[in-house]
């Protein structure tokens, strides 16, 4: 008798055991959170930007510069990144390069991995504190892309249709889970 009930016990305990694993293997992949003890650094340089070690050749004395020479990038707008779900610091700026097109430059960035972190362009305010954790999917957003890395100096190419004079914030999105990890209001000059 005690046979028979053991061939019971063992198909149930092992339905419960293939949940378990199964359940324990969606959380893994969900949440990821091995990625918070990795970090990314990428290091791009500013498109357009002029080497400062590459001397211009000189100009002629009294000769005026050349009017045909591209303007370099100019910062049309800037703010520093305040932290929301992770800590998160750095430099935000809308750049308008030589050929007129723009990035967004996240300077110094430092903030926590996630899962499917994302760089938004939004029209919400920047709010300090869990009020600014999920506000910037809510309105007129665009994402600008996947989060090349955590830390470091990285340019975001801004669509040529999108109109910036309707979006007045940045955001480190985690479209997973919905969340800001930092936010930055854009402020003009």
């Amino acid at each position: 008798m005690e046979r028979g009930r053991r061939s019971r016990v063992r198909p149930w305990m092992a339905w419960v055991l293939v949940v378990a694993v199964a359940g324990v293997g969606f959380g893994l992949y969900w949440f990821q959170p091995w990625k918070l003890w990795q970090d990314e650094t990428v290091q791009e340089a500013l498109p357009g930007a002029v080497d400062v070690t590459e001397a211009p050749a000189a100009a002629p004395s009294g000769a005026a510069p050349s009017p045909s020479a591209p303007a370099g990038p100019v910062t049309v707008a800037s703010g520093a990144l305040i932290s929301h779900e992770h800590a998160t610091s750095g430099t935000v700026k809308l750049v308008r390069l030589a050929d007129g097109s723009h990035v967004v430059r996240l300077e110094n960035l430092d903030t926590s991995n996630g899962p499917d972190l994302r760089v938004l362009l939004a029209d919400a305010p920047v709010k300090e504190g869990q009020a600014g954790w999920h506000v910037f999917d809510d309105g007129d957003h665009v994402s600008l892309g996947k989060l090349k890395g955590n830390k470091g100096n990285q340019n975001y190419a801004v669509p040529e249709d999108v109109n910036l004079a309707r979006y007045s914030s940045v955001s480190i999105w985690c479209d997973r889970f919905d969340v800001s990890f930092g936010a930055a209001e854009l402020v003009q000059g």
